[in-house]
């Protein structure tokens, strides 16, 4: 015991000297702290005891340990995109429908929930893992797929793959990123899920399944929500600041020229097709898809009970709860006012799992509480992304693991399986 005293002792005069407080040193000591006995782990909230952390002389952040939460990446991605004179790829980025509505409710209408927190409970051991299709992950937030990420940072989906393969947490690959499934399997370290655009050529959806099967991919997720086609109103605008010859990449004329540069249509024939999306797609298409897909079958897209139940009897096996992000109709519908009506249609016989509007720590706790098996991220990890490459996606998913844990503390959750409905009430 005196080794140990003298060891917090020793720590804490490092932890308050500012000739070696650095931010590497703080998180070596913090580590060291965790490592004593009876040491409870929790945030340091004495901002004097760290180096002083500047920011750009406009305020954003300039590297992303300097980040403090996820927000904090949104000007820095716009900042990195206009310098490169690309306005019209941070509209995509930005982009929702019509008036954005459905966008922003996606994530204000988390604060309609309140958590119920729980005192006097030792939790300084925290277990974040999560067992789906018997993949374990670290934690239950993953990174939702996000169109030609290549837009954002050369690397695109390996950049992700990188950094969420590192921290044992998943990803989904779009159809249409400028990375091939097989480069972001091999960089993510373990087999990727594979999110579908099918198009309107049923042999280019035989092609792409069996691409991605073949790769290891455990999961086809298939997009059901992009249907109707869309009017991305900010992307319009910035398009109109852009001074580039957009020409030059988006080609315009046949299919082949729009995924010339998208790396998982490589050497499949898809001069036939004139959709991505196969707009004509019905539940039979579903039962087609079933029959050629060997591992797990994901829509992604479902926003009513019934279509979750209808689900079912066409023998899918996970159910994502998406809006894709605000940007597939101007519903006003947010995905977590919707949750517990298909959680409870489903009646736990697939994992339901959700994204739309999650920014916070505290966001994830309450999809849990309400039934979600896992939580998707889009547009924070792009905005690390588009910022600072791989080290800015690890800082986005880092922030978001160290609020997620601080709020199971509170509510007095050990493990995810103790999160349930008795910790979120109507605001």
């Amino acid at each position: 015991m005196d080794r140990l005293n003298a060891r917090r002792k020793f720590l804490n005069f490092l932890a308050a000297s500012p000739l070696v407080a650095t931010p590497a040193l703080a998180s070596g000591i913090g580590a060291l702290f965790a490592s004593i006995p009876g040491k409870a782990l929790a945030q340091s909230y004495d901002a004097l005891r760290g180096a002083n952390v500047a920011t750009g002389s406009d305020g954003i952040i300039t590297a992303p340990h300097e980040a403090i939460n996820v927000f904090e990446f949104e000007p820095a991605a716009k900042k990195a995109i206009l310098a490169q004179g690309a306005p019209t790829h941070w509209g995509y980025l930005e982009s929702g429908v019509d008036g954005d509505i459905t966008r922003d409710i996606n994530h204000t209408a988390y604060a309609r929930y309140n958590i119920r927190v729980q005192r006097l409970i030792d939790a300084r051991k925290i277990d974040t893992s999560v067992k789906i299709f018997g993949e374990t992950w670290a934690t239950p937030i993953f990174c939702c797929p996000v169109s030609s990420l290549g837009a954002y940072n050369p690397e695109a989906g390996v950049a992700v793959a990188r950094a969420t393969g590192k921290r044992k947490q998943q990803m989904i690959l779009s159809t249409v990123d400028n990375a091939s499934i097989v480069e972001v399997n091999k960089a993510h370290g373990t087999p990727a899920w594979f999110m579908l655009y099918p198009t309107d050529d049923w042999s280019v959806t035989q092609a792409l399944v069996k691409r991605a099967q073949d790769a290891g991919s455990p999961a086809i997720v298939l997009t059901v929500d992009r249907q109707g086609g869309r009017n991305t109103e900010d992307m319009f605008r910035m398009r109109r600041l852009d001074k580039r010859d957009c020409v030059a990449c988006h080609k315009p004329g046949a299919f082949a020229n729009e995924v010339s540069r998208k790396r998982n249509f490589a050497g499949i024939d898809v001069s036939k097709v004139t959709n991505l999306y196969g707009t004509g797609m019905t539940w039979d298409f579903i039962d087609r898809l079933r029959a050629i897909v060997k591992g797990k079958l994901v829509l992604k897209g479902i926003v009513t009970g019934e279509d979750a139940k209808e689900a079912l009897r066409h023998g899918v096996d996970g159910i994502i709860v998406s809006n894709h992000g605000g940007r597939a109709e101007e519903s006003g519908q947010p995905t977590i006012g919707v949750l517990v009506e298909i959680v409870e249609a489903v009646g736990g016989k697939v994992p339901v799992l959700i994204d739309g509007g999650v920014r916070r720590g505290t966001d994830v706790c309450k999809a849990l509480a309400l039934g979600a098996t896992a939580v998707g991220i889009g547009r924070p990890y792009v905005w690390g992304l588009a910022s600072f490459g791989e080290p800015g996606v690890d800082r986005v998913l880092e922030i978001l693991d160290a609020e997620f844990i601080t709020i199971m503390r509170q509510v007095g959750a050990l493990n995810i399986n103790q999160i349930t409905r008795d910790n979120v009430t109507r605001a």
